[in-house]
């Protein structure tokens, strides 16, 4: 099979996915082409429907073209696996900034089935994480020019659960109302039956597959929007990173159903109504049927170490939502606080001497 290389058909030089216009662009003659406007130029198996089993001579050469357009680098630091299409370059690690070396080949069976493209350009990260970090006590080279150039376009693996649940919940519900009248007090308590029994179909439940980036991290970004999801193209990856899932869809599915088993516990919750007391008698939440799809989302990622300790800063790539915590810059605060107690230490003798004085009587 021949090798995928996504160069651009009027000067030869290599593409990269523009997240602003959704297209390939080459820097050098200026040409933009959509993903769909690529296809005919090279031997893909990329446009497979959604949701269909391809055959399996096709699934295998779609697994053949991941395995040979995509390296694996591995950091001598943390352990790190990440990948990067055969055009990667930059040859550091985005979650500790250590070199990185070759390791070799992804294996087909690391090739994602969905992919949600970068929206949110470099510049725009940039800009974000100025708006987020430029604070007061924040160290000085947390938001240099330096450190900026750290921020990493990253797809990070996640999995996507589609599953039907068998919901049984059981309940007795009191209303209790309290009133005086004339010497007295009384209390009425009305006690009720609370019943529900549904089918949810629960659509997209995200587990991220990388042991590498915080989970609550990756949760405080979300929700993505799923309905963007494309069925992966190796296009998608010029100019950027991706992480290699450590977790599979077996190791992940306790996490699918503990936050599937959350979303329909809050459903049926909000469907009983207000009771002063709720007494559960049963709960039950039984996945009957899933679907779980592989995919790679869009994160703009950078880490910062700060006297030992490791600060991660995440933005969506797709909506733009941030999260993470700026370290703190101690001796400013320090000094901060001491300049502010020398001030208000300095107004209070002021004032003190002026009522000795008697300028105050």
């Amino acid at each position: 099979m021949d090798v995928v290389e996504y160069k651009c058909p009027n000067c030869g030089a290599p593409l990269a996915f523009s997240p602003q216009a959704q297209r390939l662009s080459c820097e050098y003659c200026g040409g933009s082409f959509t993903i769909q406007q690529m296809k005919p130029h090279y031997t893909t198996l990329d446009d497979a429907a959604a949701g269909e089993e391809a055959p399996a001579s096709q699934s295998s050469a779609a697994e053949e073209e991941f395995a040979e357009n995509t390296k694996l680098y591995t950091c001598t630091s943390c352990g790190a696996e990440i990948m990067a299409d055969t055009n990667q370059t930059s040859l550091f690690c985005c979650y500790c900034h250590s070199p990185v070396v070759l390791s070799g080949k992804m294996t087909g069976k690391f090739r994602p089935q969905k992919i949600i493209g970068f929206k949110i350009s470099r510049e725009q990260a940039v800009e974000k994480f100025k708006e987020w970090c430029f604070k007061p006590f924040v160290p000085k080279d947390f938001k240099s020019d330096q450190q900026l150039e750290k921020i990493t376009g990253l797809y990070v693996p996640f999995w996507l659960a589609d599953c039907d649940v068998d919901a049984q919940f059981s309940a007795i519900g009191k209303k209790i109302r309290r009133w005086s009248s004339g010497n007295y007090d009384y209390t009425e308590t009305k006690e009720y039956a609370v019943e529900r029994r549904a089918s949810i179909q629960a659509s997209k439940i995200p587990a991220d597959g990388s042991k590498n980036i915080d989970d609550d991290l990756m949760e405080a970004i979300e929700p993505f929007e799923y309905g963007a999801l494309e069925d992966f193209s190796m296009s998608y990856l010029s100019g950027f990173y991706a992480d290699k899932y450590d977790m599979d869809k077996d190791a992940m599915f306790p996490r699918i159903q503990n936050r599937l088993n959350e979303a329909c516990k809050k459903l049926i919750r909000d469907s009983i109504g207000s009771y002063t007391s709720l007494s559960v008698n049963e709960e039950k939440y039984n996945v009957l049927k899933s679907d779980i799809r592989y995919a790679l989302l869009p994160v703009w990622f950078m880490a910062y170490k700060y006297k030992g300790k490791l600060y991660e800063f995440v933005l969506n790539g797709q909506t733009g939502k941030i999260a993470g915590t700026p370290p703190l810059a101690e001796k400013r605060l320090s000094w901060c606080c001491r300049g502010l107690w020398a001030a208000c230490s300095a107004a209070f003798f002021a004032v003190i001497a002026f009522i000795i004085k008697g300028g105050m009587f």
